[in-house]
C-alpha cells in the first residue's frame, strides 16, 4: 500500500454533522436486528439444547451491554469518523503501536464489513425464496476443499437467490450514496419496519403460546457440556447483537456526540435485548424442537417464522412475515454499510490507507469511494454460504477489534487519567472484565481452534504488510533517528 497511501495534508476533508438522537437510535437498532434473530434462532436452539436457548440471548445481552459501555466512553470522548480506528490509534500511540493496530483494524474491515453486509443480503434472499420459490434454482455450485490449519470446505453458489442478494447490496449502496441527513431520514422508516416485524413475531408467539412446550420440567437445569453449549450459543448471540457500536463509526456526523452516542447505543442495546428475549420465549412455545433442529441443519428449510405464521394464520400470513423479515434484512445492510464506509475514509485521511478513500463527495459531504468499494465487495461476497461467513466474521472481529479495544480502555485510563471523558463507563472495570471474559469463552472453545488459528494467521498477514510498508516509507518501527 506504500505507492498509494500518503501523509495527511494540512486541509483535511471533513464530514457534516447531521445525525440527531432518534435517527442515531434508528440506524443503530436496524443494524443490530437484520435477519439475525430470524435466521439464527434454530441454530441457538440446537446449540443450547432447546428451551435453554434463552440463556444464550441473556448472556449475549450482558456481553453487549458491558461492551457497549466501553464503546460509549470512547465514542463520547473521541467522536471521529472510523470509531475504533481513532480509539486504538490514540490509546496506543498515533505514531507507534497505535498506528499498527489501527492499520490492522482497517485491514480486517475491508474483509469483515463486506462479509457482514453479505450475510444480511443472503438472509434477505433466503426469505424471498419463501415468497418466490423459483429463486431457489441453482445455476452453478461448487465446494472448494483446502487445508488451512485444518480442513476447510468453502461452498460457492450462483442461484436466483444469489443474484437477488447481489442486487440488494447494490440498492443499499445506492441509498447510502448521499449526505448523512438523508441517511438519517431513511433510517427512521427502516426502524419502523424492523421493530414492527419483531413485534408481530412476539405477538404471534405469545397469543399461541404453549408453556409446557416452552418450559418442560427441568428445563433450567444445566446439562453435561453446558459450558461448551453456552460458548456456541454466545457466538450466535454476539453476531445477532452486534451493530450497537455502528453509531461510533459515524461519530463525526453526530450532533452533540458526547450525549447522543452513549444514549443511542445503550437505549438500542436494552431495547433489542428485550425484543430478542421475548421473541425467543414466545417462539419456543409455538414451534417444536424438531422443527428448529431441521431448520438449523437444512438452510433451505430455515423459514421458521414464515412457516409458523402460515400454520397459524394461513399461507398469506406466512408470505407477509417473510416480506417483513426481508425489510429488516435490507435495513440492516443499509445501516451497516453507512457506518463501515467511514472507516477506510478515516484511515486514508490519516495517511494510513489508500488515498482514494479520502475523497469526499463535493456536495453531499460523504466518503463516496469508500461507500462504492464496500458495496461492490459485499456484492461479490454474496456467492458464499451464510454459515461460513458468520463464523469467520465473529472470530476475526473479536481478535482484531473488540479485545484490542476493551484492553485499550483500561490502558487509556491508566496512561491518560486527565483526558476529558464526557461519559464514563459504569462500574469500571467490571464491563471490561465481562467483555474480555465473554470473548475468551467464545474463542477458547476447542471446537473453534481452527477458526482461531486462521484468525491469528490473518492478523499475521496484516502485520507483515504493515511492516513491509513501514520499511519502505521509513515509518515506525523503521523510522530514522
Amino acid at each position: 500500500m506504500s505507492n498509494t497511501a500518503h501523509k495527511p495534508t494540512v486541509a483535511h476533508p471533513q464530514l457534516v454533522r447531521g445525525l440527531t438522537l432518534f435517527p442515531a437510535i434508528a440506524i443503530t437498532m436496524v443494524d443490530m436486528v437484520g435477519t439475525g434473530p430470524f435466521t439464527t434462532l434454530p441454530n441457538m436452539v440446537q446449540a443450547m439444547g432447546g428451551s435453554q436457548a434463552v440463556f444464550g440471548w441473556v448472556a449475549g445481552a450482558i456481553m453487549a451491554f458491558a461492551d457497549g459501555l466501553i464503546w460509549a466512553e470512547l465514542g463520547a470522548a473521541m467522536p471521529r469518523a472510523g470509531g475504533t480506528y481513532e480509539y486504538v490509534k490514540q490509546i496506543y500511540g498515533p505514531e507507534r503501536l497505535g498506528r499498527v493496530l489501527s492499520f490492522l483494524f482497517v485491514f480486517q474491515l475491508i474483509f469483515s464489513a463486506p462479509i457482514s453486509a453479505a450475510t444480511g443480503c443472503i438472509g434477505f434472499a433466503g426469505n424471498a425464496v419463501f415468497v418466490f420459490p423459483a429463486l431457489a434454482h441453482v445455476y452453478w455450485s461448487k465446494v472448494i476443499h483446502f487445508n488451512l490449519l485444518g480442513e476447510v470446505a468453502l461452498r460457492i453458489e450462483i442461484s436466483g437467490a444469489t443474484l437477488l442478494a447481489m442486487a440488494v447490496a447494490a440498492l443499499a449502496t445506492f441509498l447510502i450514496y448521499r449526505r448523512i441527513s438523508g441517511i438519517g431520514r431513511i433510517s427512521k422508516y427502516m426502524w419502523v419496519g424492523a421493530v414492527g416485524t419483531l413485534g408481530f413475531a412476539i405477538w404471534m408467539g405469545f397469543t399461541h403460546f404453549n408453556a409446557a412446550q416452552a418450559f418442560p420440567a427441568g428445563w433450567a437445569t444445566p446439562h453435561a457440556g453446558f459450558t461448551s453449549a453456552l460458548s456456541a450459543g454466545l457466538l450466535i448471540a454476539l453476531y445477532d447483537y452486534w451493530g450497537y457500536y455502528n453509531i461510533c463509526f459515524l461519530g463525526e456526523e453526530v450532533v452533540d456526540p458526547a450525549r447522543t452516542i452513549p444514549r443511542a447505543m445503550l437505549i438500542s442495546i436494552v431495547s433489542v435485548a428485550a425484543l430478542y428475549i421475548a421473541m425467543n420465549v414466545s417462539m419456543v412455545g409455538v414451534v417444536s424442537h424438531a422443527s428448529f433442529i431441521n431448520a438449523a441443519e437444512h438452510t433451505q428449510a430455515n423459514h421458521i417464522f414464515p412457516d409458523a405464521a402460515g400454520m397459524i394464520y394461513g399461507p398469506a400470513a406466512g408470505r407477509l412475515i417473510a416480506i417483513l423479515i426481508m425489510w429488516t434484512a435490507f435495513a440492516s445492510v443499509f445501516a451497516l454499510l453507512a457506518g463501515y464506509s467511514r472507516i477506510p475514509f478515516a484511515a486514508a485521511r490519516d495517511g494510513n490507507f489508500f488515498a482514494i478513500f479520502e475523497r469526499v463527495h463535493p456536495t453531499g459531504g460523504f466518503p463516496r469511494y469508500s461507500v462504492l468499494f464496500l458495496g461492490a465487495v459485499a456484492c461479490l461476497c454474496c456467492v458464499f454460504q451464510i454459515g461460513d461467513l458468520v463464523k469467520a466474521l465473529v472470530v476475526l472481529r473479536i481478535l482484531l477489534l473488540f479485545l484490542v479495544q476493551a484492553v485499550g480502555a483500561v490502558v487509556w485510563r491508566i496512561m491518560h487519567p486527565a483526558q476529558p471523558r464526557p461519559f464514563r463507563m459504569w462500574l469500571y472495570p467490571l464491563p471490561v472484565v465481562i467483555t474480555v471474559g465473554g470473548f475468551a469463552l467464545v474463542l477458547l472453545d476447542k471446537a473453534k481452534a481452527g477458526l482461531l488459528q486462521r484468525g491469528l494467521l490473518f492478523a499475521a498477514i496484516g502485520l507483515a504488510l504493515y511492516l513491509l510498508r513501514s520499511a519502505v516509507r521509513r515509518e515506525w518501527p523503521f523510522a530514522r533517528a
